[in-house]
């Protein structure tokens, strides 16, 4: 028990808190009529861009907007918070120039589904595909104005596949997303008492073993086919929850009734966001290159010469073995810098004749991993 001088004061008081309730009405309203007024600022700009032939998205000009407001944020809004918000501002905005229809690997729920929702917000049509070949087969063709792909350290099998997809297709990269691999437990309520069967992937249920045994030791394990047939029995049924990734929960109308579950941690997994458009420099950007060279000794040192010559982070360097009959490996470099400053484009020039096959795959916003 407290003593007496220990006490807090009593100075709340509900009239405070009702003063404080209509302050809080006030800035919410204005709030509403500013997302409004620049929604109207983002048609007009869209009936320009259409005058003009310019794409509805702009990846450099959202990443400026992010980068700036970030900047200026005294909090205490968390940073992630804020970028957030301003997505699913920026996203309405996009939807109100033009419809857009991302392809993403599917089905629902996923993490490229979770990354994809995180990049482009909720106010684009989704379009979940069985596979990496169908999203830049979606692309291509126009079905779809984007894909969202993984790239690196996926938990859903293997991504190499995405380079290989680059040597056949003329899409460029658009954008990087870096999306935590964590997972949250998904219930219509958090209440870890009231859960008596948990559904999820096994390999969702693999990763979140030690926790389950601890909290939920007497609960019902289900595997299922998928994190989306998990979610859909959480959203059905009083008393099942769901495995599913990270932020999932105010996608599909549940509550994170225990959230980061998984026994270790992961890498963020890289995504990329594939596309037609070709994206002006921003300030901070990455270049990414593929290149196929001779197998003779020294050929990738003489390649790479050209990079350290002119003083350009190597930020990421892979190799593929290629089907090509005369050709034995793939080289992806991830440049940092933009395929039109004068560096990079020099450097692009000086590897061409010590490369048998050379693709530029776009130059696009540099992220932070975590971001």
């Amino acid at each position: 028990m407290m003593e007496e001088d220990d006490r807090l004061p009593a100075c709340t008081t509900a009239t405070d808190i009702c003063e404080i309730r209509d302050q809080i009405d006030n800035i919410d309203d204005t709030i509403l009529e500013l997302i409004n007024r620049r929604l109207n600022l983002a048609k007009r700009i869209g009936e320009l861009k259409k005058d003009i032939g310019n794409q509805v998205v702009d990846s450099t000009r959202e990443s400026e907007i992010l980068r700036r407001l970030t900047s200026l944020n005294k909090g205490p809004l968390n940073p992630n918070v804020l970028q957030h918000i301003f997505i699913d501002i920026i996203a309405a905005a996009r939807s109100i120039q033009a419809s857009q229809r991302v392809a993403y690997l599917g089905p629902e729920a996923t993490f490229t589904h979770l990354a994809a929702t995180s990049h482009f917000g909720y106010s684009v049509t989704y379009v979940a595909q069985p596979s990496i070949r169908e999203i830049f087969s979606e692309v291509e063709k126009g079905a779809c104005n984007y894909g969202v792909v993984p790239v690196e350290n996926s938990v859903e099998g293997s991504v190499r596949h995405t380079l290989d997809l680059f040597f056949e297709s003329d899409l460029s990269i658009c954008a990087e997303r870096y999306q935590s691999v964590s997972y949250d437990l998904l219930a219509q309520e958090i209440n870890l008492s009231a859960v008596q069967t948990v559904f999820a992937h096994s390999q969702a249920l693999n990763q979140c073993r030690n926790w389950l045994n601890q909290y939920l030791p007497e609960t019902q394990l289900s595997e299922c086919s998928s994190s989306a047939f998990a979610v859909n029995r959480a959203k059905k049924y009083k008393g099942v929850a769901a495995i599913a990734g990270g932020g999932a929960a105010a996608l599909f109308g549940l509550e994170a009734a225990a959230s980061k579950i998984e026994d270790f941690s992961r890498p963020p997994t890289r995504f990329l966001v594939i596309g037609k458009e070709k994206v002006r420099p921003s300030g901070r950007d990455k270049t990414s290159l593929m290149f196929a060279l001779a197998h003779i000794p020294g050929a990738l040192a003489n390649a790479l010469d050209p990079i350290t010559d002119a003083g350009i982070n190597l930020v990421k360097i892979e190799s593929r073995p290629t089907r090509h009959e005369s050709w034995s490996h793939f080289f992806f470099v991830d440049l940092e810098g933009h395929q039109e400053d004068d560096n990079i484009r020099k450097a692009i020039e000086q590897i061409q004749p010590h490369a048998l096959y050379l693709k530029n795959l776009g130059s696009y916003p540099l992220v932070g991993v975590g971001v």
